[in-house]
């Protein structure tokens, strides 16, 4: 399990736990242990996705299920063992995989400095920096929506507000969600956020 960097709880429409996942999964664990008939959905502030937590057995056992954050010490670190040099390339970490490209593509590839794998990771970095903004706003919507999509998939003005947030149209959106649960209102505006070409 990957462990997201913070997540938000609710039970219902009620906030009721935010933070990294260890400390949440400790106020759930409280909560879950006070009201064991709780409807608990555990959201990543990142993606807006949905995540399990086994929330059974005790509190030691829910967090030894947890994925454990990784600290090293000083002396950890001047234990670590130093990889060989070998001949050849320095390993950077490349995941080969297959690309599917029409063969006027790879002709182009094939005349580019370096050859077609150093042309490719140029142009996916240029592409990521050139898009930085407009990833990060579809991002934000994305997150928002699947956020929305589960707790106010049902509310008045979802349909509505929903096309104005992949619109881009802010206003118009603030305008759909303003009757909903506070607690709802409130996160969904927070992952939105940066979903706003002025944000």
């Amino acid at each position: 399990m990957h462990a997201p960097a913070q997540l938000t709880a609710f039970a219902g429409k009620h906030k009721v736990a935010a933070g990294p996942l260890h400390a949440v999964a400790r106020l759930l664990k409280e909560w879950v242990t006070r009201d064991p008939a709780a409807q608990i959905l555990i959201f990543d502030d990142a993606t807006g996705s949905q995540v399990d937590l086994n929330l059974h057995g005790s509190l030691e056992q829910v967090l030894q299920r947890l994925p454990q954050p990784r600290i090293e010490t000083p002396a950890q670190e001047d234990q670590a063992p130093v990889p060989a040099r070998t001949a050849g390339r320095p390993k950077l970490g490349v995941v080969a995989r297959e690309i599917t490209l029409l063969p006027r593509h790879w002709e182009w590839l094939a005349t580019q400095p370096g050859g077609a794998s150093v042309a490719l990771r140029k142009l996916v970095e240029h592409a990521q920096r050139d898009n930085k903004a407009a990833d990060e706003q579809r991002q934000a919507r994305e997150a928002a929506y699947k956020f929305m999509s589960a707790l106010a998939g049902d509310a008045a003005g979802f349909e509505e507000a929903s096309r104005a947030l992949f619109a881009g149209r802010q206003p118009a959106f603030l305008v759909c969600v303003q009757e909903w649960p506070a607690d709802v209102r409130e996160h969904v505006l927070r992952l939105a956020q940066r979903g706003w070409s002025d944000s």
